[in-house]
C-alpha cells in the first residue's frame, strides 16, 4: 500500500472531525501571556515580524503544520496531505486591544477567536498575536484542531519557540518548503481497497504483538473486558439533566484565575491525595453552589465529568496526533462537607486506577480502525460517554519560560466543549502555579464569573478545612460555618 504521499488518520482523531459541528467547534486553545521584552518595538507594539520568522524556521519540525486534510472517496475517511498553496501569513494574526488593553477585553476577544471553526481547506491551527495588553504584557492565543495533537503529545508551535533561556534566538534559515505530490482520488481509492483485503492479516499481526507483550493473556483480557463492560454501563444510564447541559449555541464565554501551586499541593499533602483529587473536589464544591444558585436541588443528582487521561507511550512522545483515552467520574455534588466530598472523590478515582476503565475507550479506538465509517462514528459517540462536563488537567514545566526572549507569565487553556455540555474545565500548571481556563456557552452559562468566584471559594473552603490558609486567601470571603469546618 503506497502512502508515501500522505497518512490516514487513526479512528480516534477522526472521532473529533466527527463531533464537529458548527456550535460545536473541535478545536483545542491556549491563551498565553508574555512580558513584552525584547520583542518590544520602538512605538510600544510587538514585533510580529520576528515572531513570524522564528515560526516559519522551526515549521519543518512539526509537518502537521503544512498539512491539510483530504478525504478518501466513498469511505468518506480522513488523511494528512501536503498543502501546495501554504500561507504562513493566514495562520498568524496580528491584532491589538484598545491601550491600555485590561484582562477582561482580552477575555471578550479570546472568547471570539475560540467561537470559529477552523477552515477545513487549509491546515487546521492559527496563532494570533495581541498586544496593547497593560503592564507591558502581550498575548498569543493559538488553536489547534483536536485531531492533530492531544494536551500530552508535547509538540506543538507554542512548546517550539520556548526556550529555558532568555537569551535563545533560532540561529537556522527558513527551510526551503517542497510539498509532496497530492494523491489522486485514485490512489486513495485504491490504497483502501487493499487495506480492506488485508485487514484480516493486520488483526492477526496485532493480536500477535499483543499476546507477546502480555505475559498473562488471560488475566489481561479479564481486565479489558471488564473496562468496557463499565464504560458500556455508563452509556445506558444517562447522567441527570442541569443547568450547565442543553443545546450550545455558536458563540463562547472564556475566564481564567490563577492559584499558586504550592498551596495545592500543601492541601494535598495534608489530605494525602493527589493533585487530581483536589482538583475534582475543588470542581463538585463549586458545581455545588452552581446548581444551589440556579435553585437546583443538588440531593439526587447524578453529575459525572470526563477526565481525559494520557494513555501515550514513552516511545510515542514527540509525535502528533492524540493517545488520550477518559474516567467518566461521578462527583459528589450533593455532599456539602469538603472533606468528605475528597473522600468519596480519593475513593473513586482508586478504583478507577484499579479497574483501568481508561482502557475501555482506547479498545473502542482500536476496533474502530477495523470498521466501517458509520461504525467508528457510532463508536466514538458511546466513547465520548453521557456526561455534564469536562475537567482535564495537564501537568507544565516548573521553571520559566521564554519566548524569543519574552519571559512567558501564564497560559490559560481551554477545552472544547461537547454536544450538551454546556461548560469545559481546563487546567495548566506552570513556574509555581495553576492556571485555570473556563470555556463555557455563551447563552447556557452566562453567569461564568460567578463559576469561577465558586472554584476559588471551593479551594478555600477544602484548604481551611485541611488546616491549611492558602496564599492570597484572605481577599475571599467565606460563611463562618464554612470557615469553622
Amino acid at each position: 500500500m503506497t502512502r508515501y504521499n500522505y497518512e490516514r488518520l487513526s479512528a480516534q482523531d477522526s472521532s473529533f472531525l466527527i463531533f464537529e459541528t458548527p456550535s460545536v467547534p473541535m478545536h483545542v486553545a491556549a491563551t498565553l501571556i508574555y512580558e513584552a521584552g525584547p520583542l518590544r518595538t520602538p512605538n510600544g507594539g510587538i514585533d510580529i515580524d520576528t515572531i513570524r520568522n522564528a515560526t516559519e524556521a522551526n515549521l519543518h519540525r512539526i509537518p502537521r503544520y503544512r498539512q491539510k486534510l483530504a478525504w478518501i472517496p466513498f469511505q468518506n475517511h480522513p488523511v494528512w496531505v501536503d498543502d501546495r498553496d501554504f500561507n504562513l501569513d493566514y495562520h498568524i494574526r496580528h491584532s491589538s486591544l484598545p491601550r491600555p488593553g485590561n484582562e477582561e477585553q482580552l477575555k471578550a476577544l479570546c472568547a471570539r477567536i475560540m467561537s470559529h471553526q477552523l477552515d477545513r481547506a487549509r491546515p487546521l491551527w492559527e496563532s494570533w498575536v495581541v498586544e496593547g495588553l497593560e503592564g507591558d504584557r502581550f498575548a498569543m492565543i493559538t488553536k489547534l484542531h483536536h485531531c492533530m495533537i492531544d494536551g500530552a503529545s508535547g509538540v506543538d508551535l507554542a512548546h517550539i519557540l520556548m526556550s529555558l533561556d532568555p537569551a535563545d534566538r533560532p540561529q537556522e534559515e527558513a527551510a526551503v518548503y517542497i510539498p509532496r505530490p497530492t494523491p489522486s482520488a485514485l490512489q486513495l481509492t485504491r490504497d483502501e481497497i487493499v487495506r480492506q483485503l488485508t485487514l484480516p492479516l493486520q488483526m492477526i499481526r496485532s493480536f500477535r504483538h499483543f499476546r507477546s507483550e502480555t505475559q498473562d493473556m488471560r488475566h489481561e483480557l479479564t481486565i479489558r473486558l471488564r473496562a468496557l463492560r463499565e464504560l458500556m454501563g455508563w452509556a445506558v444510564h444517562a447522567s441527570s439533566e442541569t443547568p450547565i447541559n442543553g443545546s450550545l449555541g455558536p458563540h463562547r464565554r472564556f475566564d481564567w484565575l490563577n492559584m499558586p501551586l504550592k498551596s495545592v499541593k500543601a492541601v494535598r499533602r495534608a489530605l494525602k491525595c493527589t493533585v487530581n483529587d483536589v482538583v475534582l473536589t475543588i470542581v463538585a464544591g463549586a458545581v455545588r453552589e452552581f446548581l444551589i444558585r440556579r435553585r437546583m436541588r443538588p440531593e439526587g443528582i447524578d453529575f459525572r465529568v470526563s477526565a481525559p487521561v494520557s494513555v501515550r507511550r514513552e516511545e510515542e512522545r514527540g509525535r502528533l496526533g492524540n493517545r488520550v483515552s477518559s474516567w467518566i467520574v461521578r462527583l459528589p455534588v450533593n455532599e456539602p462537607d469538603p472533606l468528605k466530598r475528597l473522600e468519596v472523590i480519593r475513593r473513586v478515582t482508586r478504583e478507577l486506577k484499579d479497574s483501568q476503565q481508561a482502557l475501555g475507550v482506547e479498545m473502542i479506538m482500536k476496533a474502530a480502525e477495523w470498521t466501517p465509517g458509520i461504525l467508528m462514528s457510532l463508536g466514538a459517540q458511546a466513547a465520548s460517554g453521557p456526561i455534564n462536563m469536562i475537567v482535564t488537567n495537564v501537568p507544565g514545566p516548573q521553571v520559566p519560560l521564554y519566548m524569543l526572549g519574552s519571559r512567558l507569565l501564564a497560559s490559560y487553556p481551554q477545552v472544547p466543549l461537547l454536544e450538551g455540555t454546556g461548560l469545559g474545565v481546563a487546567l495548566f500548571s506552570y513556574d509555581g502555579q495553576l492556571c485555570w481556563g473556563f470555556n463555557a456557552d455563551y447563552e447556557l452559562i452566562p453567569d461564568l464569573r460567578t463559576f469561577r468566584t465558586q472554584i476559588e471559594k471551593a479551594f478555600l473552603e477544602l484548604s481551611l478545612a485541611a488546616g491549611i490558609h492558602p496564599e492570597g486567601a484572605d481577599v475571599l470571603e467565606l460563611p463562618i460555618e464554612a470557615r469553622g469546618s
